[in-house]
């Protein structure tokens, strides 16, 4: 790893589960913020309420029971958060700054491959190596999987520039356009 001070190891709701929840904030947030506008910023800001917070972990949770490592979490052993969104203090099992979460197997249907959901590093740790590992972790756990087609795909903001490029290092390429529309419209 090219950071020493952080280490990659399976999610642990016990340790982890306030950590992970900041880092999703962030993701959330800087989504919101960084590529739509203040009306796609006050959308997702509106849905993290703590009714939310306990649906996502309980998910999580069912994907982590299905396999340990489709959640793998960037643990920073010093304790050195990158700001007040990127990790809580947990004592001595240090700061998650980051995490990748990969839909477990039996979820590869969805798109007929294997599926990143998220990944994220918060600020400080960026430019460290640890997104690097993260994508590492997904691509091995990605392999391991039995998938309708060899392919891992996940879902980039074209706005998001930086996250664009990152993704362009490892091969990622367009594949189709997602579209969405608001559920309750006729």
């Amino acid at each position: 790893m090219s950071d020493v001070s952080v280490s990659l190891r399976p999610y642990d709701r016990a340790t982890d589960a306030d950590g992970l929840y900041d880092c999703k904030l962030a993701f959330e947030r800087g989504l919101g913020e960084n590529t739509g506008g203040d009306e796609k910023a006050t959308a997702y800001e509106g849905k993290l309420t703590d009714a939310y917070r306990e649906r996502w972990l309980a998910w999580v949770d069912r994907c982590v029971a299905d396999d340990p490592r489709c959640v793998t979490v960037a643990v920073d052993e010093n304790g050195d958060s990158a700001d007040e969104n990127g990790g809580s203090a947990d004592g001595s099992d240090g700061v998650v700054v980051g995490y990748v979460f990969v839909l477990p197997e039996r979820l590869a249907m969805i798109w007929d491959a294997a599926v990143i959901n998220e990944l994220y590093v918060a600020p400080g740790h960026r430019g460290t190596g640890v997104a690097d590992d993260l994508m590492t972790a997904a691509v091995d756990l990605a392999g391991d999987q039995t998938l309708p087609l060899d392919r891992i795909v996940l879902d980039v903001d074209p706005k998001n520039g930086r996250a664009r490029a990152f993704y362009d290092r490892y091969g990622f390429e367009p594949w189709g356009e997602m579209v969405a529309r608001p559920l309750g419209d006729n």
